[in-house]
């Protein structure tokens, strides 16, 4: 083969090449999608080819082939209405962390200007193992030597410590603990103790604006805060919500009860207790199987949302722990952190809400974890501790 042959065998020309780029599906939790278009470079291979001195060019393709569109992308800002924490809890630093360190001080040697927690230690047997203490907003740790609440009683003599979530006033100012026959109020600012005579075994407190709701199973008192002055109401203080304290005085007050598909979210006068409106809790906006079976524990209102805890069924089991967030207006469940099987039963309580519309709540082997149900984001606040925390809202 002479040259010329060659330079007419090697000159040719070579179909300009568009490389591959599929779509990729995006995940949308939070049920809204965002588009993009993912430009896709047109790539012209140059091929050089020796011989003789001979080289063939290649040349750019001239109407490149239309871009496929790209599925939907995760908005990073916004969780699906199921999350799970994840395995390992991260620690960002917070000012609640605090609670684990040991009292330095006596309340009554420094009173506080606002308390953020108050947390009582117990031991293995579930009682008191030492006094309460009360976390400041200055950072120091301060027991309650005031007073000793005793644990409470019911009818049939079941215990409980006397340190329950809801017992720490919103403000942060004030603690009432419910006793057998009265209700102890403690001035945190300026360590003054108040008793109120009561008939009744009396377990759960409630702060609702001017007034403290404190009862049992039979009968609940409204307390006003400044006068002592008691009288009955028609509320049942175990499925009480606690109200916003951003609220006026004469808001609504909330309670939810029932089971399953009994489950009931009622709109109550604020001050007589008289039933407003009722509906049904609606989980449809949950994925199947997914249901709320019942809920327990204190209830917390933060603007139109609430969160408590309550158990599930969830894909793998009928009585799984969770949190929920409900539209306190319709009792649509808008969110839930299912929490599992691998818990104890009743394990993660919800404590509140903080001000920028996080839940915190217990969370095992956390004391306290913060939940933002709106990114889905599940961090530690607290570690390791054996105990009951009651929150300022």
């Amino acid at each position: 083969m002479n040259e010329q042959e060659l330079r007419q065998l090697l000159t040719v020309s070579v179909e300009d090449v568009l490389p591959s780029q599929p779509a990729t599906a995006g995940w949308d939790r939070a049920r809204r999608t965002r588009r993009t278009r993912r430009a896709v470079a047109v790539v012209a291979l140059a091929v050089v080819l020796v011989g003789g001195g001979t080289v063939a060019a290649l040349r750019p393709p001239t109407d490149p082939a239309p871009v496929p569109p790209v599925g939907p992308t995760v908005d990073p800002s916004h969780a699906g209405p199921v999350q799970k924490p994840p395995a390992e809890l991260t620690y960002p630093p917070d000012p609640l962390a605090r609670l684990s360190n040991p009292a330095t001080v006596p309340l009554s040697e420094r009173p506080v200007q606002r308390a953020l927690a108050l947390f009582q230690p117990l031991n293995e047997e579930n009682h008191a193992d030492g006094p309460v203490r009360v976390l400041g907003n200055d950072g120091v740790v301060r027991s309650l030597d005031v007073v000793t609440p005793t644990p409470t009683r019911d009818a049939s003599g079941n215990e409980a410590p006397a340190l329950k979530p809801g017992v720490l006033s919103p403000d942060g100012r004030s603690a009432a603990f419910a006793q057998n026959k009265e209700l102890i109020m403690v001035d945190l600012t300026t360590a003054a103790v108040r008793r109120i005579p009561l008939d009744g075994y009396l377990e759960l407190v409630v702060w609702a604006h001017d007034r403290v709701l404190v009862g049992s199973e039979d009968r609940t008192y409204a307390v006003d805060r400044v006068t002592g002055a008691a009288s009955t109401t028609d509320v049942s203080i175990w499925e009480l919500i606690a109200p916003d304290p951003a609220a006026g005085r004469e808001a609504p007050l909330i309670d939810v009860y029932g089971e399953r598909t009994s489950l009931k979210l009622r709109s109550l006068t604020a001050r007589e207790g008289e039933l407003r409106t009722e509906q049904p809790v609606n989980a449809s906006a949950l994925p199947s199987p997914y249901q709320v079976n019942e809920f327990y524990g204190r209830g917390w209102l933060h603007g139109e949302r609430l969160a408590r805890a309550a158990w599930i069924t969830n894909s793998e089991i009928d009585g799984a722990e969770a949190a929920a967030v409900l539209d306190a207006r319709t009792g649509a469940v808008l969110h839930l952190l299912d929490l599992g099987r691998e818990r104890g039963k009743g394990c993660c309580e919800v404590l509140g809400w903080d001000n920028k519309g996080a839940v915190l709540l217990r969370l095992e082997p956390a004391a306290l974890a913060r939940w933002n149900p709106e990114t889905g984001e599940v961090t530690g606040v607290v570690r390791d501790l054996r105990g009951v925390i009651a929150l300022a809202g």
